[in-house]
């Protein structure tokens, strides 16, 4: 018998263009709704998804999905897609937690022409050339910054300069010579090294867009810890994405991996038997299976969850079992370079400990430094 795949229908592919910010799955499209429950308030999306906002439709516009419209800015109009409407804007502006009776909310202005269209894409032409030579200014000026992005408005007359900084800048003479050079009012704003990963877009190691950029709007935090609790091996290079943060994807396996370790006992580090010590080597959280190494020796034992936990009780009590024959033993590494890429299969190349910033050791005084020293007439 056949079988469908949920969702988009794309069986795991992007053909369709379904993954991304600027559509969201409507879950009233094959329900009837009256005139009554129309909502006022529409979604629009700007330069493909970067930018949202909410607005008003005072004027009663039919509006669909894919619109291009204009709206009030701060100052002037800008040009924006209708990325939802209806009953599921009201889902949206209480997730972000906007309320409907917000001052900030500006109106919908009219359906844009294809003039305005025109137009806007002439000014998205324009931002790449603008985006170097803003790029060449700022560092000429020697500040620590990072120009990322530049957003045309819908109108011309003003262009947002997205920027990334480790510290506080002072821009006071670098947005002189912006308008100056680009004779558009400028605006500079700083966002973070995921948000600029999001805006600029690019191909993560596992073959596929980024998630900032197409379909991922929130940016939680993501530790080392998330590797350490998934038996990742903490390789910062493998675990870093294009913004040069721990990758976001590390948090959303996190949970499924946080209730199987309910059923791994706890400080399952060694396990003292008459034989010698067996160290922990590898953890199989979902097959409830650990693997111990006995100190001096090139045998691995598997032992299961319940009979760790058994073990533990008896070291606890003062007790050593005679050996862990009784259990699965893994297949022995041939020579002494398998056994280092087993062990390093098992339990990752690097520790957490290297991750960890030392305190810089002061630097010992030397006490025939003033002997030794030259004067300087000399």
């Amino acid at each position: 018998m056949a079988c469908s795949t949920a969702g988009c229908g794309s069986s795991g592919g992007c053909s369709t263009g379904g993954c991304n910010k600027m559509n969201t799955f409507d879950w009233f499209a094959d329900i009837p709704l009256s005139d009554n429950f129309n909502f006022n308030l529409v979604e629009i999306s700007f330069k493909n998804g970067a930018r949202k906002g909410f607005y008003r439709n005072d004027k009663k516009i039919e509006l669909f999905r894919g619109d291009i419209v204009m709206v009030e800015a701060s100052q002037g109009f800008d040009l924006g897609e209708v990325s939802l409407s209806g009953e599921l804007v009201k889902i949206q502006m209480k997730k972000k937690d906007v309320k409907e009776s917000a001052d900030t909310i500006r109106n919908i202005l009219r359906k844009a022409t294809e003039d305005d269209i025109k137009k806007m894409q002439v000014l998205r032409g324009k931002e790449k050339a603008m985006l170097v030579k803003a790029r060449v200014i700022s560092r000429s000026l020697d500040l620590e910054m990072k120009v990322g992005d530049i957003e045309f408005q819908g109108d011309g007359k003003k262009a947002t300069f997205f920027y990334t900084a480790d510290n506080r800048i002072d821009f006071r003479e670098l947005v002189k010579q912006y308008a100056g050079t680009f004779k558009v009012k400028i605006e500079m704003r700083q966002i973070g090294a995921r948000q600029e990963a999001g805006r600029i877009g690019g191909i993560g190691s596992c073959g596929r867009e980024l998630c900032c950029s197409t379909w991922l709007s929130d940016f939680e935090s993501v530790s080392t810890g998330a590797a350490r609790y998934q038996q990742l091996s903490i390789n910062t290079d493998k675990l870093s994405g294009q913004c040069g943060r721990l990758k976001c994807c590390l948090n959303f396996e996190l949970d499924t991996y946080m209730d199987a370790l309910k059923s791994i006992p706890k400080n399952p580090d060694k396990i003292r038997t008459k034989e010698g010590t067996a160290y922990l080597r590898k953890t199989d959280i979902f097959k409830k299976e650990l693997t111990y190494n006995i100190d001096k020796s090139n045998k691995y034992y598997k032992l299961s969850a319940e009979d760790v936990a058994t073990l533990i009780q008896m070291n606890k009590k003062g007790e050593h079992p005679n050996s862990l024959s009784n259990f699965n033993i893994v297949e022995e590494p041939k020579d002494k370079e398998l056994d280092e890429a087993y062990n390093e299969d098992l339990v990752g190349s690097v520790s957490l400990k290297t991750l960890e910033k030392k305190a810089r050791k002061k630097p010992r005084k030397n006490k025939n430094y003033r002997k030794n020293k030259k004067r300087p007439n000399q």
